[in-house]
């Protein structure tokens, strides 16, 4: 089960004005679950997405973006997602990109909106065709079943290995006006964003300038989503996508820097951050939740450079899982991160309170039952100095136990 997470229960989130949710089971994959759901979007909504920097990306992904790309030039604005699960529409060539073509088509029919008004979205098994008239044919069904109040519903919908459904919610006030926000997420193994999760879907209420939106959206997965690992591997079908309504009535944000961007910025990044957390809680196997802070580092790049060397180690995570001080696996990844003219005689590591390594060196202090007793906790911090500067990032990540090898040997089956 995940690492001290626990799915909100339906009424916790937040409905948000001008979008309604459907979920429905088509039969993707497997028989009697929720595989297809729909988010219905009022018109006039704002939309801005990022998506995987695998280049052998998914058709969805493919057609999202020449969706968004036109609606942002100008042309007519979203006004639905369809998202599957239980197939990726990944590495199926152009009969893959007609199926997702096929999807919007479809729906834009039932809708009577065009087909480059609606975002496909798909996660699963890769390289299998998808059964694109089992969809078309659940689409009604989806549609008949559109709520505000569907957001669990839509969690729970577009899981795959996850074992637990992720959403989260916030309620501000701007302007005197109360705004609403609410996000999904799903995601557990091939996890390494490069932008944003498998899939995530917030959306917000908010009066936005549209303009805005793909700033916010990158903002959002970078702070978010692009700050957590699993298993190092970058999905096919990574999408990240942000909604502005603009219903909530107050004055329109033109500026995030302005004090009502810099609230709004700062509780969707709450959102965001919970359900980023809640992937690595939810890490294939997970037993760990273990947050790598890097500081000291001359720049944030070389930070995160380090950071995500300690958090992608094999060594480095299954002696986490096995609660084993094998604290030298997180020097040695420190060392080889790639970082040319490192001085490891200013290195310092921390593990929670715990003082391991000072000035290159074992702390004179150190003893291995302290850590031991750190390495027994679920939640653990590792905090690395590095002596170079002033910049500091942060990544979070799980530990590996035998049931990742598990899961995934079995996935198909």
């Amino acid at each position: 089960m995940a690492v001290n997470w626990t799915a909100p229960l339906a009424q916790d989130l937040w409905p948000v004005a001008g979008v309604r949710i459907g979920v429905t089971e088509a039969g993707v994959r497997k028989a009697n679950r929720k595989d297809l759901t729909v988010f219905l979007l009022d018109e006039g909504a704002a939309v801005a997405g990022v998506f995987t920097q695998n280049r052998y990306c998914a058709a969805p992904v493919q057609v999202c973006q020449q969706h968004l790309s036109a609606a942002q030039a100008g042309g007519p604005g979203i006004r639905a997602l369809v998202i599957n699960t239980g197939n990726a529409n990944a590495g199926t060539g152009a009969p893959g990109l007609a199926h997702a073509r096929q999807t919007c088509e479809a729906m834009a029919q039932l809708l009577q909106v065009a087909p480059g008004q609606i975002l496909p979205f798909s996660t699963g098994v890769i390289m299998e065709p998808l059964p694109v008239q089992r969809i078309v044919a659940g689409l009604p069904a989806a549609i008949a079943d559109a709520a505000p109040g569907h957001w669990l519903k839509a969690a729970e919908g577009i899981m795959t290995t996850d074992t637990v459904a992720k959403a989260a919610s916030r309620q501000i006030t701007l302007d005197g006006k109360a705004v609403s926000m609410t996000g999904i997420a799903k995601g557990a193994g091939m996890i390494r964003p490069n932008m944003a999760t498998m899939l995530g879907f917030v959306a917000t209420d908010a009066c936005v300038a549209p303009e805005l939106l793909p700033v916010l959206a990158r903002q959002l997965a970078d702070h978010s989503f692009n700050r957590i690992t699993v298993d190092g591997d970058t999905s096919t079908n990574d999408s990240f996508m942000v909604v502005a309504t603009q219903k909530a009535g107050n004055a329109t944000i033109t500026s995030l820097d302005s004090a009502a961007g810099q609230t709004l910025l700062a509780a969707l990044r709450e959102v965001a951050q919970t359900l980023a957390h809640a992937i690595v809680r939810d890490g294939e196997g997970a037993t760990k939740f273990i947050a790598v802070e890097v500081s000291g580092g001359q720049n944030q790049a070389e930070c995160l450079q380090v950071a995500y060397a300690i958090a992608h180690s094999p060594l480095v995570k299954t002696a986490f899982f096995a609660s084993d001080p094998n604290l030298g696996r997180i020097l040695a990844a420190v060392g080889y991160a790639g970082i040319s003219d490192l001085d490891q005689n200013l290195i310092e590591l921390h593990l929670d309170d715990v003082h391991v390594v000072t000035r290159g060196g074992r702390h004179p202090d150190y003893r291995e039952p302290d850590a031991a007793r750190v390495m027994q906790q679920s939640e653990i911090r590792v905090r690395v100095g590095l002596g170079r500067g002033v910049a500091t990032e942060t990544v979070w990540t799980c530990d590996f136990s035998h049931d990742y090898v598990t899961i995934n040997a079995d996935y198909r089956s």
